[in-house]
């Protein structure tokens, strides 16, 4: 982003385009530490978890029409990667309350919340050959505390988890089951459970207009052998949101070995990773700026959003349960 600005500044092009250039450096990309913000939303801090998503709902980018964005990938190697989609997700705190008791000395006095949330695990796990292969559904929680001490009965128990998928119907069927299997794990051991669903990440959908451009600009840069056209990911990103209000679009860099999100990843293309991505970015800017903004306008005019900026907050808080 930042190569991609220093290149159309001191060109001087930026001063032949008919528009705006504004790089934006959003944070909290990643929806992490789910109990952690959720006390800030309730501070009245945030209304959203994600940057993105509370960019929109500030209205950070009510001046901003048309976004494009980069991501590397392990999987890509020495080839840039155009188009494709994103899961979508919603997000859940989920928290299991027994009774405390002795462990060892009195446990049938206590009510045992971490097998509770053990049952309700399994339960999700018995809902996955349920879901459908086109909807791409990925569930996968992590218990966030299992107890107080050793020497009690478990009495509080906390889940974060994710519930994703292809489209926000699946997502809203999925968590369905999911909630299902969560209540079952409480009712079996006399527990009680408290089910916190938050607004994640809509689905992302490239701009079919803006692929093209990018997919040109990759070709010109590095050649149409090292372009590769992307499929669906079963991962989520908040350009998912931003893809509802506005043509968007991104291009994925290989030049990174290792696992993604793993601790073997490491770049080792720079290049690839930095400058290449810069020129692309620039050049699409340039195309879609130059002869009045010809591009730019036909774009925009012809988005359909799914939803508006104006609606984008109460539609999110809707998702709230």
């Amino acid at each position: 982003m930042l190569g991609a600005g220093f290149g159309l500044s001191e060109s001087g092009v930026i001063d032949e385009l008919d528009g705006n250039v504004v790089m934006v450096a959003v944070p909290a990309e990643e929806y992490l530490e789910i109990d952690y913000r959720n006390s800030l939303k309730e501070r009245g801090q945030l209304e959203f978890l994600g940057g993105k998503q509370e960019f929109i709902h500030i209205g950070a980018l009510s001046d901003i029409d048309i976004s494009l964005g980069t991501h590397s990938g392990s999987d890509l190697e020495d080839r840039l990667g155009v188009g494709g989609s994103n899961n979508g997700f919603i997000g859940k705190l989920v928290r299991y309350i027994g009774l405390e008791s002795h462990a060892g000395g009195a446990p049938d006095k206590g009510i045992n919340a971490l097998n509770a949330a053990m049952l309700g695990l399994m339960g999700i796990h018995a809902q996955r050959e349920t879901f459908k292969e086109e909807d791409t559904i990925r569930v996968h929680p992590i218990i966030t505390k299992g107890g107080e001490i050793v020497n009690n009965v478990p009495a509080d128990v906390r889940i974060e988890t994710y519930v994703r998928g292809k489209t926000v119907e699946a997502i809203i069927e999925a968590n369905g089951k999911v909630n299902r299997a969560l209540k079952a794990g409480a009712m079996a051991v006399g527990a009680e459970v408290e089910i916190n669903d938050i607004p994640g990440y809509m689905p992302y959908q490239h701009h079919p207009d803006l692929d093209d451009l990018l997919r040109e600009n990759c070709a010109a840069v590095l050649g149409e052998d090292r372009l590769e056209e992307r499929g669906h990911s079963t991962g989520s990103t908040d350009m998912g949101d931003i893809s509802c209000v506005m043509p968007t679009s991104s291009i994925r860099m290989g030049g990174v070995t290792g696992t993604g999100h793993g601790r073997t990843y490491k770049i080792v293309d720079k290049e690839l990773e930095y400058v290449t991505p810069a020129k692309v970015l620039a050049i699409a800017c340039i195309d879609l700026l130059y002869d009045g903004a010809a591009k730019a306008n036909e774009i925009v005019e012809s988005f359909n959003p799914t939803i508006s900026t104006e609606e984008y907050t109460e539609f999110m808080r809707k998702m709230v349960s």
